[in-house]
């Protein structure tokens, strides 16, 4: 799939330039942190920007935290998901 910018949510905006955000996607987290998925949202994105995250919704959900590291001449990079779907032993 490709980045669906109505499903990205400013959650906070610090007024110093950080932003923290919601992105719920049907995609893989090894889709959305390729380098040039958020690209649609460069003008609005900064790096050190936070992106919590809902990803392969439709699948196998999984949530965790991806941090822009790079935003240059439009093309927007996040790193690598850490993750919040810790095991359920019960």
């Amino acid at each position: 799939m490709a980045f669906v910018k109505a499903d990205l949510t400013l959650v906070n905006y610090s007024g110093n330039g950080f932003h923290i955000w919601h992105y719920k996607s049907d995609d893989a987290a090894t889709v959305i942190d390729t380098a040039g998925y958020f690209n649609d949202a460069s003008s609005e994105m900064n790096v050190g920007d936070m992106i919590f995250a809902h990803v392969d919704a439709d699948g196998t959900p999984a949530f965790g935290i991806f941090a822009v590291n790079a935003n240059s001449g439009g093309t927007v990079d996040v790193a690598n998901i850490v993750s919040f779907s810790g095991s359920d032993t019960d």
